[in-house]
């Protein structure tokens, strides 16, 4: 089952507080809501208490938090264009016959008085134990923003700021903004950006130190420890996009350097 299909279905299996929870509550209560007025009996799994533990619910609050902040980002520029939701649709692949739910999710969060922030401590706090994976979320809104080619400077800066809370540095930010231009959406043409910017690397750098960081890339931004941590496979896609950008910036400064 995909992960809408979870979230939709509730299938969490766990109780969830805060942005994320309301979100989550608004899934379930569509769906039970449905079978009611289907004289089908609405019944939910037993709940467990406290934060998400398992793969699955570490995924279901991971792609909570995409729709919370990407809503909230949508506000930031006060357009919400066709191309980012049709970002929103590919880099997720949501089923033709959950996207009205999906939407209302969305529109939801985008509603709401509250702003971005709750929704991005929640989910840096949930997932504190594995920033590749914040990486990834905060990749994929990057994606979601620049969509329509062009990164609105109200953007920027709440992107900035969801790093920020992250606990991700301005050189970090800085990685991960070089990262997804240069992987670009899935299928995507490489952009051509410095490979030393998206390693994270300065260009004095050894030899050494850049195997060395390339090699801890791979094994931190692989997609199946992503997923193991909480990246719904879904993204899989994005992921080996990462991946693709961060063997790419390898070969040309191996390239350049001409390392073996």
């Amino acid at each position: 089952m995909s992960i809408w299909g979870k979230i939709i279905g509730g299938m969490a299996g766990f109780s969830l507080g805060g942005p994320l929870g309301a979100l989550l509550g608004a899934a379930i209560g569509h769906a039970v809501d449905k079978r009611i007025a289907g004289a089908e009996p609405a019944s939910l799994p037993p709940w467990m208490e406290g934060a998400p533990h398992s793969e699955q619910q570490r995924q279901i609050a991971f792609t909570l938090a995409v729709i919370g902040l990407a809503a909230k980002m949508a506000k930031a520029d006060g357009v919400v264009t066709r191309a980012e939701i049709d970002a929103f649709k590919r880099l997720f692949q949501i089923p033709q016959h959950d996207m009205a739910k999906v939407g209302a999710m969305f529109d939801q969060a985008r509603q709401t008085a509250e702003g971005f922030e709750p929704y991005a401590r929640q989910i840096a706090q949930l997932f504190h134990d594995s920033p590749a994976v914040l990486e990834e979320l905060l990749h994929a809104l990057f994606l979601i923003a620049q969509a329509d080619g062009d990164l609105h400077p109200a953007e920027a800066a709440f992107l900035a700021r969801v790093a920020q809370i992250f606990g991700f540095s301005a050189a970090h930010f800085e990685t991960i903004r070089a990262r997804a231009r240069a992987g670009g959406a899935p299928g995507s043409r490489p952009s051509g950006e410095d490979p030393y910017a998206v390693l994270g690397l300065a260009r004095s750098a050894s030899d050494q130190e850049v195997k060395d960081t390339y090699r801890r890339l791979i094994r931190e931004n692989h997609p199946d420890l992503l997923i193991a941590k909480g990246m719904p496979p879904e993204l899989v896609a994005n992921a080996n996009a990462t991946m693709a950008a961060i063997n790419a910036a390898f070969e040309e400064i191996k390239r350049q350097r001409g390392l073996k």
